[in-house]
């Protein structure tokens, strides 16, 4: 084989690996999300570096601010489920070397309250850094921060208490 061809064959090879790690990525998180839908967080944190950070929208709601370390990221996620809450990814973008990815995945969330009843509904955009597979920061964006509040709200007068507020009692 001639060296162009040489070149050639190995940006085939390389693209094929790269759009093949995509698809792992997306069945990946999709697995992680299936497992917290049915309570069980603790796949997803397992991606998180202990030093990770999770930004949430400030705001009069038991999931507000940055919450650093594990713990805190651990915490975060037992109120999502605790609260009931389930959620898709619509789509993922991945960009960025293998040992440095970021993406952004279209995310929508819902939760029903104890009458099945449909009590919040909403569309996010997370945007992740990762370093060699670990999760560094993770920020979500909501489409209407005020559902997050009353669905708070309505948690609370549910006997739905945040994890801190439940074991302080």
């Amino acid at each position: 084989m001639t060296p162009l061809a040489w070149l050639i064959a190995g940006m085939v090879v390389a693209l094929a690996a790269r759009a093949l790690l995509v698809q792992l990525l997306v069945l990946k998180f999709r697995s992680d999300i299936r497992r917290l839908n049915k309570g069980d967080y603790r796949p997803l944190l397992a991606i998180y570096a202990e030093d990770a950070v999770l930004r949430f929208n400030e705001g009069a709601h038991r999931w507000s601010g940055a919450h650093r370390g594990k713990a805190a990221i651990e915490r975060f996620l037992r109120d999502f489920t605790g609260a009931g809450l389930q959620g898709e990814i619509k789509a993922l973008w991945i960009a960025g070397p293998l040992w440095a990815l970021s993406f952004v995945a279209r995310f929508d969330n819902r939760a029903a309250g104890p009458d099945g009843r449909q009590i919040y509904a909403n569309r996010v955009a997370v945007v992740v850094r990762t370093r060699w597979g670990r999760i560094l920061e993770h920020e979500d964006f909501y489409e209407d921060t005020a559902r997050i509040e009353a669905l708070d709200r309505t948690l609370r007068a549910n006997g739905i208490l945040p994890v801190v507020e439940a074991v302080a009692r």
